[in-house]
Formats: C-alpha cells, sequence, structure tokens
C-alpha cells in the first residue's frame, strides 16, 4: 500500500511497500510511472511524555499489530490492525498506505468499466451489483472507503502530519463522502508522513470487532471500534466510529449522545445500538449492513460496559 496515490491512471504515483498499487498495476488500473519511497524517519513508533504514540507513515500494520504498548494504549488500533489482510500483507502493508489506498469496488477494479474514480461520469455499481456497497449514501460513488486503519484512527481522533500539512483529522484526509472521484483529499505528489494519536483517558476501554463474509483475509462488511470510559456505572466518554458503511468512515453520533452520561445499562445500550442506523440511507442490496452495524455496537458496548 502507497502513503500516497494520484487520481489518474497515467500519473506517476508513489510505491512504497505497494501492496494495493502491485494489484491495480496487474490489472491495468495503474500504469503510470513509479516513485520509489523509502523514509527511515517516518518508521516506528515514538512515545511522547504524556504517553501519546506517534506513528510513522511506514510502519507496517503488522508491528503495529504486535506492539505491546500500543496493545495496552491504543487497544482498538491494535486489534483493527491485527485483524486486517493476511499475515503476509500486514508484514509489508504500511500504516499510511492503508490509509490512502484506493476504492476495492470491483467496477473500479475492472480495467474495462468506467466509473467516477476512474474519470467516468458516473457510478456503474449504483445500478448494478452493490451488494458490499454503503449503506450511508452519502454522494455519487457508492463503494465504502476501504481503510480499517483510518475507521480506528477516527474514533481515536487522531491527526495526519504530511509533507504539506500538519494536524489533519480522518475527515480531512478523507471527505466527507460527497466527491465520488476520490479515495482521499491528498493534493498531488503530497505524501502522509506520520499518524499522531492523544493520550488516552484514564479509565477508558476500546475495542474493535468486523463482520467479514469468510473467516479470514476479506476487507469488512462493517467494522466498528469503540472507546469508552465508565465511571461508576456511567457512561462518562464514548467514541464509536464504523466503516465499510460509507464512502468514509462514520462517527455514528446518535448512538455516542445516547450513552453520554447515561447509566450503562442493558436498556441504555440497547437504545444506542438501535441509532447506530440514523440517518442512514441503505441500497436496494445493503440493508443488511445495517442490521450487522447495530449489533456489532451493542456488542461493543457490552463489552466495555462490563
Amino acid at each position: 500500500m502507497n502513503p500516497a496515490s494520484m487520481t489518474s491512471a497515467a500519473a506517476p504515483e508513489f510505491r512504497a511497500a505497494g501492496t494495493d498499487l502491485s494489484e491495480r498495476r496487474r490489472s491495468g488500473i495503474s500504469r503510470g510511472p513509479l516513485i520509489d519511497i523509502a523514509s527511515a524517519e517516518d518508521t516506528g513508533i515514538a512515545w511522547g511524555d504524556e504517553g501519546a504514540a506517534t506513528i510513522g507513515a511506514f510502519t507496517t500494520i503488522a508491528t503495529i499489530a504486535a506492539d505491546a504498548r500500543i496493545a495496552k494504549t491504543y487497544p482498538s488500533l491494535a486489534a483493527a490492525a491485527d485483524g486486517l489482510a493476511t499475515p503476509q500483507i500486514r508484514h509489508v502493508a504500511t500504516i499510511g498506505g492503508n490509509l490512502a489506498q484506493r476504492s476495492r469496488c470491483w467496477y473500479f477494479r475492472n480495467p474495462h468499466i468506467d466509473c467516477l474514480k476512474k474519470g467516468g461520469s458516473d457510478c456503474p455499481a449504483r445500478d448494478g451489483n452493490h451488494l458490499y456497497g454503503v449503506a450511508f449514501d452519502l454522494g455519487p460513488c457508492v463503494a465504502p472507503h476501504p481503510s480499517t486503519m483510518a475507521t480506528a484512527l477516527s474514533a481515536y481522533e487522531a491527526t495526519i502530519v504530511t509533507d504539506r500539512r500538519g494536524d489533519l483529522s480522518i475527515a480531512n484526509l478523507l471527505g466527507d463522502g460527497s466527491n465520488g472521484k476520490a479515495d482521499h483529499l491528498l493534493l498531488s505528489g503530497e505524501m502522509i508522513q506520520r499518524i499522531v494519536l492523544k493520550t488516552p483517558l484514564a479509565g477508558e476501554r476500546a475495542a474493535y470487532k468486523r463482520a467479514i463474509s469468510r473467516s479470514y483475509a476479506d476487507w469488512p462488511l462493517v467494522e466498528v471500534c469503540a472507546r469508552a470510559v465508565v465511571t461508576d456505572g456511567v457512561f462518562g466518554f464514548v467514541r464509536i466510529a464504523a466503516g465499510g458503511i460509507a464512502p468514509v468512515p462514520l462517527r455514528l453520533l446518535a448512538s455516542e449522545a445516547a450513552l453520554q452520561g447515561k447509566p450503562a445499562t442493558p436498556a441504555t445500550i440497547a437504545a444506542a445500538a438501535s441509532k447506530a442506523a440514523a440517518g442512514a440511507k441503505p441500497l436496494p442490496m445493503t440493508r443488511y449492513k445495517l442490521d450487522l452495524l447495530s449489533g456489532l455496537v451493542r456488542d461493543l458496548l457490552e463489552r466495555l460496559a462490563g
């Protein structure tokens, strides 16, 4: 996966590990010249005095998944890293590349079919086979964003630093889903350099879970990352982010609001889970994702409240 990529098929593209780029070149989707990149400065995990981590963009997914301090401090991030792709891919794929990877839509990946992301005029998945498409229809493209790490980092409210800009939120990096022509908002030639996480809150708990259509090595149908602080049986802080349901990762604000300051009881959790689909506009073939979403939210919240 490359820490930044261009939108034009003939434009130069950065290559780090190249796990996504190599596949696109084999299929003919990407045909431009390559610029190999590597940076020792942007590899590895650094810790600040207050216990917050900064992760270099060239750090592999496997490194994040296996890091004991990450697992203790940001357990949802470690679990998300450990759940994506295969061990072979995790050992070469980078976190920067995961954030900047291209759409997994089979229409986009077909070199003989035009779509918005390849300069076409429409989204063929909308009126075609969109079984794995969005359940929150936010823009002209109905392919969900493929980055698991973006979902987890949304829940952790991380910021992104590039070689041109600093303190970009995941929303700043990926947009709001209304632009069907791009997978991210990186400028031409702009590279992700590092990801900056905040210091966890005292007593914070976190969990991650995904629903997939096969036992492993699959992109999630739906995935959820949740964080919470439960004090004296009351939710004092909640962050919930979901992926696989929209063109960008989504914070489930209605569910968060339903929990804030409320007792951590089964009734409260059930009510919050029922609000996970607030604002959803499923496609004819993606309504099933809403049941998966509410089920995952409920499961994670019960785990965090226990």
